[in-house]
């Protein structure tokens, strides 16, 4: 697996955790009456959706293992293009029923890889085995 494809898991896996956190105990109402919620929420499936649309880039074949990753990715762009379109009920809907799914789809597919993922260069003894060292650091 390309480290860019195993940034990009993570980034997927680290928002899907950040949106269940952000909703923990949360309702519709308070999600529709909260607009720092909405944007946080937002902004996480913007997250998602670029970083599947990016595995599909760079692995196509293993962007198939991501269910609905062409609907991710369309969701993604109505979010950021047609922001005043996206609808509460709709993104509501999607976190109680799709975000579960994908979480435990990304999860499968890192967990399935994970010896791969530690024996690369990038990971191992002098990084540990957290994907975010392969970030860069702004200078």
């Amino acid at each position: 697996m390309l480290p860019d494809v195993r940034k990009y898991l993570f980034d997927i896996q680290k928002a899907c955790q950040l949106l269940a956190e952000f909703t923990a105990g949360r309702t519709f109402d308070d999600y529709a009456t909260d607009a720092l919620l909405r944007s946080a929420v937002e902004r996480q499936f913007a997250i998602i959706g670029e970083a599947v649309a990016q595995v599909m880039r760079l692995d196509p074949d293993l962007a198939t293992a991501i269910s609905e990753s062409k609907r991710i990715i369309a969701f993604r762009n109505i979010l950021i293009h047609s922001y005043a379109t996206v609808s509460d009920e709709v993104v509501w809907g999607i976190l109680e029923t799709d975000l579960p799914r994908l979480r435990e789809e990304v999860n499968t597919l890192w967990h399935r890889n994970l010896p791969a993922i530690l024996a690369a260069s990038s990971f191992g003894s002098t990084h540990g085995s957290n994907p975010m060292t392969l970030i860069s650091k702004p200078s």
